[in-house]
């Protein structure tokens, strides 16, 4: 019985991570060093999760010109950004963060910003990727 309650929780696991997706965040030349991805996955009330993992990514006060810090930011297709807050980068220049979303079609992207709480995304996009289902 142990065997089989076993199994059944590793086709389960594995079921979980097969229908995870992961997507690579294209970096922008002025952060050239920074690596980047999201990994999607549905939740049960069918929403999407979204975990971003960022690495070598310059602090924001260092860039050219300097700035307060990083937003996130999700854009459905022909919709409004929407701040989902910032993206804490560590003395070890990595950055995780978490959120959940309805959205199923989106742009996730991060901007450098001289406003953490701003409601418009600046010019300054330093990551990004698309998500589809």
């Amino acid at each position: 019985m142990r065997k089989l309650s076993t199994i059944g929780l590793t086709v389960a696991l594995l079921c979980v991570v097969a229908l995870a997706k992961n997507y690579p965040m294209t970096s922008a030349p002025i952060v050239p060093g920074a690596k980047a991805d999201v990994d999607i996955s549905k939740d049960q009330n069918g929403n999407t999760k979204l975990k971003m993992k960022v690495e070598h990514l310059a602090n924001a006060e260092n860039l050219t010109p300097p700035a307060a810090g990083y937003v996130i930011w999700l854009r459905e297709r022909d919709g409004s950004a929407e701040n989902q807050g910032q993206l804490k980068v560590g003395k070890n220049l990595e950055a995780t963060f978490e959120t959940v979303t309805p959205l199923k079609n989106f742009d996730v992207f991060v901007t450098a910003e001289q406003d953490l709480k701003t409601k418009a995304p600046s010019e300054v996009v330093v990551l990004k990727a698309t998500v589809q289902p």
